[in-house]
């Protein structure tokens, strides 16, 4: 597999793992299962490591674009936010729907900015 491809088959792949497992485990209710949650956040942490690897290594090769650098920054900070958020939902008895529902819209936006951060390429 060249590097262009893993480049974008593996955020894809850890993008489904997140997403697959965070449906099941709402579906599931709480308490949580034990294994499938803490593969939801190894499969997360994976894939932040991943992509920052990714990305450090694309901005020393081609140099990192505008474009590009904002959305890699705005995927970070919706990373941050998905890690805060999913900590206070698994540590509050109720947690504020607030929290919740940050936490269901911001994984999409965090697959939008890494998507548009791995598309630009040093373009943008």
């Amino acid at each position: 597999m060249s590097a262009s491809v893993a480049r974008l088959v593996w955020p894809a792949l850890f993008f489904v793992g997140i997403f697959g497992s965070g449906f099941w485990l709402t579906r599931a209710g709480r308490p949580y299962n034990g294994v499938l949650f803490t593969f939801h956040k190894l499969i997360a942490l994976a894939a932040v490591v991943f992509l920052a690897v990714t990305i450090y290594r694309l901005g020393r090769t081609a140099g990192l674009g505008a474009g590009q650098l904002t959305a890699v920054i705005a995927a970070g900070l919706c990373f941050v936010a998905l890690i805060v958020t999913g900590g206070l939902l698994s540590a509050l008895k109720v947690p504020p729907p607030a929290i919740r529902t940050a936490h269901h819209i911001l994984p999409y936006l965090a697959l939008l900015c890494t998507a548009a951060g791995l598309a630009l390429g040093g373009r943008g």
